[in-house]
């Protein structure tokens, strides 16, 4: 069972003793406080599964405090409980980003079949999402390693969200009133790097004006992470396993040894088995950071955590309220995306889908996927691995495929490109390039 609390908002004592009991019963774990102010004070400092809160409350509401959470917290499921004179009041509050309402009174199996619909669901923390199953287990996998002092390493590609796994780590650690540093070893030119990590004293290079802590001496009583350590010189990964080793640094130019109480914590998007045996990362500094390793699956694989992540980004980037919502045929082209650049091109996606949609909704037509075009391309023509010729009768058989998806689907292009697998879009792009020679389009005029 998740160990983030149900927390129930209501302001009668007899009630919420009521919805506690029955909650506790079933063996969820439970919060309770009697109005929204002090429900926001709870999230800020405690793991919260959903909101189960009255709506008539003083001084803050429950449409007030769902308010709030759809900024702050825009993942975290909210239940409403209203009287049944009050559903029309309950209804736009779902429409402006309620999960469900309970109309009072309501029987015990119903509060509980509605909150067990959320249960499994963990709230947006530091931009965490995990509805999918894979990713439910890596960050249950996640916190039971937070409670001990071990180096992680934590495996996955390049936009997976590795950085927000180790954030997570260490707010579910006893470090986490301590600082979280973390450093991207690959965006940091290799001759600056060590002095950025281990801090130098005043005159120790050209340019030292003044001296500065480095980041291991920063996250002392907290975490640093080391983003993409794979990208490290083999002569500083030598000088970074000394300091594992000793817990202690030294600044450059400097002489005196700082003892250090943190915890480390690494990322890779390479085979780390592969880098040692290839000689370009040492094996004793492998073994010395994957004490517990964590493998955080792409994208393609998790496509549970797609649909919240984009509802996610949509609230994050909208600049209207209430938000834009994704329609069926979005949240369609969504899950059927690959995601070679995984959430970071999740991210870029909706960004963009956000300036092109109305204002109101994002219909499938908004979303530009990067590489759309060459990967639709390849799936019909292959025309950027055929020599010209071959690539002409491809063409040819192309079109026939196209003209053939939109017999059968008589006519509608929608249905044309579901079964050719390819978006609307690129097909709008092949009608075009099949009229511009002259062939005859099946629902077309002549």
């Amino acid at each position: 069972m998740n160990a983030a609390a149900v927390l129930v908002v209501e302001d009668d004592n007899s009630l919420r003793e009521a919805l506690c009991d029955t909650l506790e019963l079933a063996g969820i774990n439970v919060k309770a406080v009697a109005d929204g102010s002090a429900a926001l004070r709870v999230i800020e400092n405690e793991p919260v599964s959903v909101v189960v809160s009255d709506v008539h409350m003083k001084p803050m509401d429950g449409n007030s405090l769902l308010q709030q959470l759809k900024l702050n917290s825009p993942s975290l499921p909210v239940v409403l409980m209203t009287a049944y004179g009050s559903v029309e009041n309950a209804v736009k509050a779902m429409q402006e980003g309620a999960s469900d309402y309970l109309v009072k009174p309501f029987d015990a199996d119903v509060l509980l079949n509605m909150v067990n619909r959320y249960i499994g669901k963990i709230p947006v923390s530091n931009g965490l999402i995990a509805e999918d199953e894979r990713t439910m287990k890596v960050v249950s996998l996640s916190e039971r390693v937070a409670a001990a002092d071990a180096t992680v390493m934590i495996n996955g590609e390049s936009g997976t969200g590795k950085e927000v796994i180790a954030r997570h780590i260490h707010n579910c650690s006893p470090r986490t009133k301590g600082p979280f540093i973390a450093i991207n070893c690959a965006a940091i030119p290799e001759n600056m790097l060590e002095a950025v990590l281990f801090g130098y004293e005043k005159g120790a290079f050209t340019g030292a004006l003044q001296a500065c802590a480095g980041k291991f001496e920063q996250a002392q009583d907290g975490t640093i992470l080391l983003d993409e350590i794979s990208e490290m010189d083999l002569g500083l990964q030598a000088k970074i396993l000394r300091v594992l080793q000793e817990k202690e640094v030294e600044r450059l130019g400097g002489k005196k040894v700082i003892p250090l109480n943190v915890r480390v914590l690494a990322t890779t998007n390479r085979n780390m088995k592969e880098e040692v045996a290839a000689a370009r990362f040492r094996e004793d500094l492998y073994y010395r950071l994957n004490v517990f390793p964590i493998s955080l699956p792409p994208l393609r694989v998790r496509r549970g955590d797609i649909i919240p992540l984009a509802e996610l980004f949509v609230s994050k980037y909208s600049t209207n309220q209430p938000a834009p919502v994704l329609t069926s045929d979005a949240q369609y082209s969504l899950s059927r995306h690959n995601w070679p650049g995984n959430v970071r091109e999740l991210e870029n996606v909706i960004q963009r889908a956000l300036i092109l949609c109305d204002g109101k909704a994002i219909v499938a037509d908004d979303l530009q996927f990067e590489i759309e075009e060459s990967e639709d391309e390849n799936v019909l023509s292959f025309s950027t691995v055929l020599d010209s010729s071959l690539n002409n009768d491809l063409k040819v058989k192309e079109f026939d495929l196209i003209v053939n998806a939109l017999r059968e689907s008589n006519g509608s292009k929608k249905g044309a490109s579901e079964l050719l697998a390819i978006s609307p879009r690129t097909l709008r792009y092949k009608l075009a390039k099949m009229r511009e020679q002259n062939i005859l389009i099946p629902g077309e005029q002549p």
